[in-house]
């Protein structure tokens, strides 16, 4: 079994940055963090592999958003800069006992989210 746990979210001024921590609980192979705007489907964001740091990031995404991991912490982050309006979200981490993947039904466990939220 595997435990989530989300933090650092809150409101930013448009053009700054947050950081997202995420506890880790249990033995898992990747995570990922993905985000969900009230009226939009979830969306990916990036992941890790939790052995060899491998990482994957939505196109969209690749240059404001770096996802890492601190192993002996058991801790996950989000670095998001350069943030925009459109980045406000509930943020999600989530695990995989898979391959680092982008969709949402690849993994097995979920946070409850922290919200984010950029003001123009």
């Amino acid at each position: 079994q595997v435990h989530l746990a989300e933090s650092g979210g809150g409101l930013v001024q448009t053009g700054g940055s947050l950081r997202l921590s995420c506890a880790v609980s249990g033995r898992t192979f990747t995570m990922g963090w993905f985000r969900q705007a009230p009226g939009k489907e979830r969306e990916f964001v990036g992941a890790i592999a939790w052995i060899g740091g491998n990482t994957y990031y939505a196109d969209s995404l690749k240059g404001r958003f770096t996802v890492s991991r601190d192993n002996a912490r058991n801790t996950l982050y989000l670095q998001m800069n350069s943030l925009k309006p459109e980045d406000t979200a509930l943020y999600y981490c989530a695990a995989s006992n898979g391959r680092v993947g982008a969709r949402g039904l690849e993994y097995d466990y979920w946070g409850q989210g922290t919200q984010v939220t950029v003001a123009s």
